[in-house]
């Protein structure tokens, strides 16, 4: 599986530095846990979740989980709504590949993909541009 290159030439107009883009890279991937620990909380199955049981050295566990939930949640938000931006009509594709790490010819194998590489490749550096924006 190729990778792709970490590091735009600062002339493309999607550049970011490599570091950057390894820790937004490595941000997107926590995606499931974070879907996983809002239905863990949902379901308030705690066993889990990070800290334990809800009720562990807690002063008010409901007012936690509420908490703990809504950072989840934005962050679960912020990747969705940033995939959104980079691609109305590929989001989805691009949510996939980013929370998954699956490449372009992966993603083709799995999923009719309605666009060439090229394409594909500056939607996925655009998604990454508008999440380093974003987080700024």
């Amino acid at each position: 599986m190729p990778d792709i290159r970490p590091e735009l030439s600062k002339h493309n107009r999607y550049w970011i530095d490599r570091h950057r883009y390894y820790e937004l890279k490595h941000f997107c991937l926590q995606y499931k846990t974070w879907k996983t620990y809002i239905r863990e909380i949902d379901g308030m199955r705690s066993k889990n979740f990070p800290g334990g049981s809800f009720g562990k050295n807690i002063s008010n566990p409901t007012v936690y989980a509420v908490e703990m939930r809504e950072i989840y949640s934005a962050k679960v938000k912020l990747v969705e709504d940033c995939a959104k931006k980079a691609s109305p009509e590929l989001h989805c594709y691009i949510l996939k590949a980013v929370t998954e790490e699956l490449s372009y010819e992966n993603l083709k194998l799995m999923h009719v993909l309605p666009c060439g590489r090229e394409l594909w490749y500056e939607l996925y550096r655009r998604f990454f541009y508008i999440l380093s924006c974003s987080r700024n």
